[in-house]
């Protein structure tokens, strides 16, 4: 199972898990401010040969069988450059904000690939009222 190999550990100590900032509590219907980001505590390299690749965001609301999958963003640009590796005049950062409207609640989770180190998840309930 793919699960055997999706890496957890705290965000504080670990560059690779990515962090879900979001409000506890938010009303039916109204757009949730959620934000993801790898490196919060421990800076991730994100050079041409080492960096995140995408990070992706799944709700499972409460009793639910199947996730939703909320959004998933790629990182294109490592500084790569026909001048060389780590050379290049753009490179992003392991961070996604979006805004998600919820009719229940559950857990949010979020899953970040790294190119070297694989798959790292993290999660986070949230209560709708």
């Amino acid at each position: 199972m793919l699960s055997e190999f999706v890496k957890t550990a705290d965000w504080k100590n670990e560059k690779h898990v990515p962090v879900i900032e979001c409000p506890e509590q938010v009303a039916a219907g109204d757009c949730a401010l959620i934000k993801i980001s790898v490196g919060k505590e421990v800076a991730h390299p994100n050079t041409t040969n080492h960096h995140i690749a995408w990070i992706a965001l799944h709700y499972v609301p409460e009793g639910a069988k199947t996730s939703i999958e909320i959004t998933r963003c790629e990182f294109s640009a490592h500084a790569e450059s026909a001048a060389g590796a780590d050379t290049g005049p753009a490179k992003t950062c392991s961070q996604v904000t979006i805004c998600a409207m919820l009719a229940k609640s559950g857990t949010l989770y979020a899953t970040a690939y790294c190119n070297i180190h694989g798959l790292w998840a993290s999660e986070k309930n949230i209560t709708v009222a």
